[in-house]
Formats: C-alpha cells, sequence, structure tokens
C-alpha cells in the first residue's frame, strides 16, 4: 500500500488596500444560469479584468515578475441601481447622459487606468480569498505604469474558437452553459431569452 495524501497549494491572494490597476481583460460568458435564493435565473455576464502594475511576484520562473490580477463578474445592464452603472460611474466620475446609457460600449475600458480598493473576505467553506471592494477614476496627474498583459476581448456573441481555446476552463465552462453559446452548438433547438441586462 502506497498511501497518497493530498495537500493542496496554498497561492498567495492579492494584498488587501488601494491598488493602482488597469483594465486588460473583458470576457463576455453570454446569458448563464445564476442560483439566487434556491431559484435558478438567466443573467447576461461578463468578467472585467485588472493588473496590479505594482504588485509584482514570480508566478513562473520561466515568465519572471508578473503583476497580480483580478477582477469582478458583473450582469450586463445599466439600469440606475445595477453593479455595473455604479463601478463606472465612480470610475468615471460623472453620471451616465440618456444618450451614453443607450451607446455605451464596454470594450472601450481595455486599457484603461483606475484605483482599486481590494478588500479580503472568508468564504462558506472557510478560505479567505480577495475580491474588488469599489473602483474610482486615479487621482488628477496621476501616472500608471504602461500594461504588462496584452488587451484581450472574448465575447461569445462573436465567437472565437482561437481566443476560446486560451481561456481557463473554469470560465470556458460558463460560456459552455450560456444561452448563445448552446444555441450555436445546436441550432435547431429552443432557447428563449429571458435574460436580465442588455446585449453586450
Amino acid at each position: 500500500m502506497i498511501p497518497i495524501k493530498h495537500e493542496p497549494i496554498e497561492r498567495e491572494i492579492v494584498p488587501a488596500g488601494t491598488h493602482e490597476a488597469r483594465c486588460y481583460s473583458m470576457i463576455h460568458y453570454g446569458t448563464i444560469p445564476v442560483e439566487y435564493k434556491g431559484e435558478t435565473k438567466w443573467q447576461n455576464k461578463v468578467r472585467v479584468i485588472f493588473e496590479l502594475p505594482n504588485e509584482l511576484r514570480v508566478f513562473n520562473e520561466e515568465k519572471g515578475e508578473q503583476p497580480f490580477s483580478i477582477g469582478k463578474e458583473y450582469t450586463l445592464s445599466l439600469y440606475e441601481q445595477s453593479t455595473l452603472r455604479k463601478d463606472l460611474e465612480n470610475w468615471r466620475g460623472q453620471k451616465f447622459s440618456d444618450d451614453e446609457l443607450n451607446n455605451f460600449d464596454l470594450s472601450r475600458l481595455l486599457g484603461v487606468a483606475c484605483m482599486l480598493t481590494v478588500v479580503h473576505a472568508v468564504s462558506a467553506t472557510g478560505k479567505q480569498y480577495a475580491k474588488i471592494g469599489s473602483i474610482t477614476g486615479l487621482p488628477k496627474g496621476w501616472e500608471v505604469k504602461p500594461l504588462h498583459n496584452p488587451l484581450f476581448e472574448f465575447t461569445v456573441n462573436e465567437f472565437s474558437q482561437t481566443s476560446f481555446d486560451t481561456l481557463p476552463a473554469y470560465y470556458q465552462d460558463k460560456i459552455k452553459s450560456s444561452k448563445e453559446y448552446q444555441a450555436m452548438t445546436f441550432p435547431n433547438a429552443d432557447f428563449h431569452n429571458d435574460a436580465d441586462g442588455v446585449p453586450f
């Protein structure tokens, strides 16, 4: 008998506090099932990911120092009380006009700098994790280092197999669960779109 003991790898999480950041990646999952209070709702979701240029670590010896990254998942909706709208208005430092609400393209934020407040929380299983507490614009005259990571955008509405294949399995699984992916994979099936939110 050769027993094997599973010892999970402890990974360092993003330090808590306020950080300079740049948005470098957006992954549009599409309309996916979301469990809330025992009910399943279909919501149009996107993950917005930032790099922290002043928080460098060696995650891979071959690649050397790289910045920490952290993301936040949003429902694609700009109604007045939505989290996405609140974060965007805090980031840009002003409210949206009616015209902007009808014509806003989220991908224009790729490469744009901001300040992130990162907070630590504990999951239901007792594991500590980092999450974005707030997003604000930069102080006047503040300069942020250029991007380290290449810009990346994926949207299920303009599906690219090449881009999809570069995504971690966790993101691929979310995309595969979407109504848009299912409709593309099974074009003769009947899918009703009752999603909250607006198209990407």
